[in-house]
């Protein structure tokens, strides 16, 4: 049947969107170059264009999809190389592959399988941290370079530049398209952990810019977090990672206020809290163990136990903060411990943690530390220095929301320490 071109253009952006990581992981088990896979599901994305509107939206649009990107790579490596030669190396299902119009699904496991390889690929660790994040979401995201640079705050060219040398660099490197095993898996899952976690943290609590909170980046990252705990049943890890992004996303509509600002803690509403989000969290909380990401997991937990913020078992979350320090020594949840410290012990034994903290060069310009000092000091009665402390944090931090919120907590507090009405 056929439809209108503003409509086939709406049902080709929005099939591309869904499968577009589907396909890509698909097309680079044939010609082995994650570059080359990209380039061939957007030239799979020109043919619908041009042929949809004629034609009419196939019934199984993916596999659409999917079929004519396999069969542009299979052309491809024809004129490469010698047909027979490939043919052995990719597989004899490689003939098998329907015409577009005839296409279906693609047998799921192996779908999954080649979405496995993609994540790994994409995360592995010749490349640096932002080429891992800017790739994760270009393949796996289906994120435009103007969306990942917007989402970052960084210039478009830059994020450009990067996800093209991190193709280059996968190409140069010859790194395989596979699931790596043994000590090499267990070293390669904890660059994805870290890829999905980084983008979460971004979207959570941003770097940068006017807005505290960024709930496109998180909802990716959860995303990409469920993918994974779906490929890797059997990983621990990665289900303490999905718990851990499952409860922290339940608490995001509550962390804003009606004009954006940041709602502390202690203040939100619990109400806005998704319950469905925290039961996920629960769920996979069951099927995590005993790593890092595990552990955080377990704190996030602590707080949807309770309905009252003065209800909450801050000893068990200084307690779980002490075993994620064994497990990750990090002054930042060293800061984090010293905090739950002080809600279950007092300001004075959080102030003695934090203040053994304050020459750890990791920390300098961190704009948590003096802001966790204030609250202490604030809660000790010693005014002044609080003011000057969130001065400072004000000055650290780079979100335009967490400046206003600080410099407010400042002006509340006189210049001589007196608290103003």
């Amino acid at each position: 049947m056929a439809v209108t071109a503003a409509s086939a253009t709406e049902a080709v952006e929005a099939v591309f969107r869904i499968e577009s990581a589907r396909i890509i992981a698909g097309v680079a088990r044939i010609v082995r170059d994650v570059g080359i896979a990209e380039e061939l599901a957007q030239d799979a994305l020109v043919a619908a264009l041009e042929q949809w509107p004629a034609s009419g939206v196939p019934d199984k649009p993916g596999a659409w999809f999917m079929a004519t990107a396999k069969h542009r790579a299979i052309d491809l490596v024809r004129r490469k190389e010698t047909y027979a030669r490939k043919l052995a190396e990719v597989g004899r299902a490689m003939e098998d592959v329907p015409p577009p119009d005839q296409a279906d699904l693609d047998d799921p496991d192996r779908i999954d399988d080649d979405l496995l390889r993609l994540i790994f690929t994409a995360c592995h660790p010749v490349l640096s941290t932002p080429a891992r994040i800017a790739l994760t979401l270009r393949l796996l995201g289906g994120l435009t370079t103007q969306e990942i640079a917007r989402a970052f705050l960084a210039p478009e060219p830059t994020v450009a530049q990067r996800i093209v040398r991190a193709k280059r660099a996968l190409a140069e490197a010859k790194v395989p398209f596979e699931v790596p095993y043994g000590a090499d898996r267990e070293a390669r899952v904890s660059s994805v952990l870290e890829v999905i976690y980084l983008i979460f943290n971004e979207g959570y609590s941003a770097t940068a810019g006017d807005d505290l909170v960024r709930p496109a980046l998180c909802e990716d990252a959860l995303r990409l977090a469920r993918v994974l705990s779906s490929l890797m049943p059997k990983e621990p890890e990665v289900h303490g990672l999905a718990s851990l992004l499952e409860f922290q996303a339940s608490r995001i509509a509550a962390r804003t206020g009606p004009d954006g600002e940041p709602v502390l803690l202690a203040d939100q509403n619990r109400n806005q809290w998704n319950r469905l989000l925290i039961r996920r969290g629960i769920e996979a909380l069951q099927r995590a163990g005993d790593g890092p990401y595990s552990v955080q997991a377990a704190i996030a937990a602590c707080h949807t136990h309770t309905t009252r913020y003065e209800d909450t078992d801050w000893a068990s979350i200084a307690a779980l903060y002490g075993r994620l320090v064994e497990l990750t020594p990090s002054p930042v949840i060293e800061l984090n411990r010293a905090v739950a410290v002080a809600m279950s012990q007092g300001p004075a034994a959080g102030l003695a943690l934090v203040d053994a903290l304050r020459g750890e060069g990791a920390l300098k310009g961190y704009h948590l530390l003096p802001s966790v000092r204030g609250d202490l000091l604030l809660r000790l009665g010693r005014a002044r220095e609080a003011r000057a402390e969130f001065e400072r944090a004000a000055a650290l931090t780079g979100n335009a929301r967490e400046k206003e919120l600080l410099l407010e907590r400042a002006s509340r507090i006189g210049p001589g320490g007196g608290q103003a009405g």
